[in-house]
């Protein structure tokens, strides 16, 4: 035991000559050999005598250079790739000016700063407005858009990984809390689910119910207005005549929809193709309200009458909106 100590003693007098208090600038560089010899003795004959032994070890230089980052992705922390996002608005933009001669009113009412949730009617087999929606913010705004969308989206081989390449997100409370919150974007959701989608052809612009209002919620939690957007020539772009609940059933989706598209051009080429039906949309005014954020929770009696009120609103619009168009193809 004794001749353990004095060999620990030894190891302790080396790192004091050797090693540098914190500090000091003129250190003797550490004789490396030395060192790991006499600890390996050291902490040989400790082991043996069922002691540990304490040996010194050299503090890291806090003044090297921070190594550079090699990874060259510009891939955001929600999928989101602003490169991508440049090449998917070049090539989009001949389709949102000369396929659908999208037409917007009351753009201005879009916060240029801070987080909004922009809440919007949802219509087509396989939906045009959210791109039309994403594309005219960015384009218009220069502000980025995150597209809140079913989990479905997320699972599909390459469909999921490019719409989040693209500023698609999976629709939940926490994304959106984050994102409007801590992040203060500008993120879209459509209240009627896959139900909006989903319509016959002949239920077009008769809004769905806006599920349980939870929009509303988050908003509220994240302390952020409400701007809803009534969309006009989505229902046309793709109509459903058919649905096939059996075969939606044995797919797992939502619905199953035939449309005149796929009947006019074929099932491959009309499930990609739309119809050049003009979009309008029109923004209105921004629904604030007057609650403080991050509650523990809120009245669930005005959750869903803000919820309703909202609906209303896009749907009186949307009504407007056909009053005053006069064809489908050229508004």
């Amino acid at each position: 035991m004794a001749e353990t100590m004095e060999r620990l003693q030894d190891v302790r007098a080396l790192a004091e000559d050797t090693l540098a208090p914190v500090g000091f600038a003129d250190a003797e560089p550490v004789d490396a050999d030395a060192l790991a010899l006499a600890a390996e003795l050291a902490l040989d004959e400790a082991a043996a005598a069922g002691h540990a032994a304490l040996v010194p070890v050299p503090k890291s230089d806090t003044t090297a250079p921070t190594l550079d980052d090699p990874r060259q992705s510009d891939v955001d922390e929600w999928g989101r790739s602003e490169r991508m996002r440049e090449l998917a608005r070049k090539i989009y933009e001949p389709l949102y000016k000369n396929w659908f001669r999208a037409e917007w009113e009351g753009l201005e009412k879009i916060p240029e700063h801070g987080g909004a949730l922009l809440v919007a009617n949802h219509a087509g087999a396989v939906p045009s407005d959210a791109p039309v929606i994403m594309h005219g913010i960015e384009s218009e705004l220069g502000r980025p858009v995150y597209g809140l969308a079913d989990q479905l989206f997320k699972s599909l081989p390459v469909v999921g990984v490019m719409w989040s390449r693209v500023g698609g997100v999976v629709a939940h409370p926490d994304n959106a809390y984050r994102l409007l919150r801590e992040q203060e974007q500008l993120v879209l959701v459509f209240p009627e689910g896959s139900k909006g989608p989903g319509k016959h052809y002949s239920q077009r612009y008769r809004l769905r119910r806006f599920g349980r209002g939870g929009f509303v919620e988050i908003a509220m939690r994240a302390g952020v207005p409400v701007i809803p957007i009534a969309v006009v020539g989505a229902e046309e772009s793709m109509p459903i005549v058919w649905k096939s609940t059996a075969a939606a059933k044995l797919m797992g989706l939502p619905y199953f929809p035939v449309t005149a598209n796929q009947l006019m051009f074929g099932p491959l080429l009309g499930g990609l193709m739309y119809f050049p039906a003009k979009i309008k949309l029109r923004v209105l005014d921004p629904v604030h309200f007057d609650v403080a954020p991050d509650q523990h929770r809120y009245s669930k009696s005005r959750i869903m009458d803000e919820s309703e009120r909202i609906r209303e609103k896009i749907q009186e619009a949307l009504y407007d909106m056909l009053r005053d168009r006069r064809s489908v193809w050229f508004g």
